[in-house]
């Protein structure tokens, strides 16, 4: 049964807001980890290891200190080391452990 759609069902589905845990800051820590501060206010904790097996490109990481050279990206949607790597907000809030 197809639903019909009415003028309040288009309204509703227009005042959802998506929500974005936008990065205000990221601290490289010891053994691959990063600590990224949210605009919102929260602090997560990001393991990257497991990011080694998965993604070619992350072992880079391993290299020539760059790591540790990592960057929010313009507008706080995520972070940056290169042209290769990056992490989204999105993965890092799902995924990031709270400090």
């Amino acid at each position: 049964m197809v639903e019909k759609l009415t003028v309040q069902k288009i309204k509703n589905s227009a005042e959802l807001k998506i929500h974005l845990h936008k990065v205000k800051s990221v601290l490289p820590l010891d053994d691959f980890v990063l600590e990224v501060t949210f605009v919102e206010g929260g602090t997560k904790r990001y393991d990257v290891k497991p990011l080694f097996g998965e993604i070619p490109y992350f072992i880079d990481l391993k290299v020539n200190d760059l790591f540790s050279k990592v960057i929010v990206s313009p507008g706080g949607y995520g972070i940056i080391w290169n042209d290769n790597v990056d992490l989204s907000c999105d993965e890092l809030w799902e995924n990031g452990t709270m400090c």
